[in-house]
Order: structure tokens, then sequence, then C-alpha cells
């Protein structure tokens, strides 16, 4: 459904998507795969993780995960 919005002032955006109204698609235009351990992908000023052991398993079997084709 359509709306009406004010003023908008985007400064900056680096990856991700800004959608305002209605669409019909709206999907990916890059893809990444990224492997982290217990912890790895913390953010904060103080993390305290208390993992023990931890193993991440990076071995792969599908060929692919997230197509890029046709999608522009």
């Amino acid at each position: 459904m359509p709306a009406l919005i004010g003023p908008v002032s985007i400064h900056n955006v680096s990856g991700g998507t800004v959608h305002f109204g209605d669409s019909l698609n709206v999907s990916p235009k890059s893809t990444a795969k990224t492997f982290l351990g217990a912890g790895g992908a913390n953010t904060g000023v103080f993390i305290a993780t208390g993992s023990g052991i931890s193993g991440t398993n990076v071995l792969d079997t599908k060929l692919l995960d997230q197509p890029m084709t046709g999608n522009k």
C-alpha cells in the first residue's frame, strides 16, 4: 500500500537494502560466506566469552548457496 513520507536524508549505505513503499522483489546484489567460531562475531566494549573447546566446520558440500544468476 503506498504511503506518503516526509523528507528523507540518507548519508551512507554500505551494503544492505534501503526500501520505501511497495516492491515486487527485493533480492541481494552480492553474497558472501563467513566461518566464525564460538564468540567470533561478538561486538561490544567488554566481552567475556567462555566457550571451552570450539571447532568450526568449514567443509561445505553444497555447490551453490545463493546463486546470483539473473539477479541484476
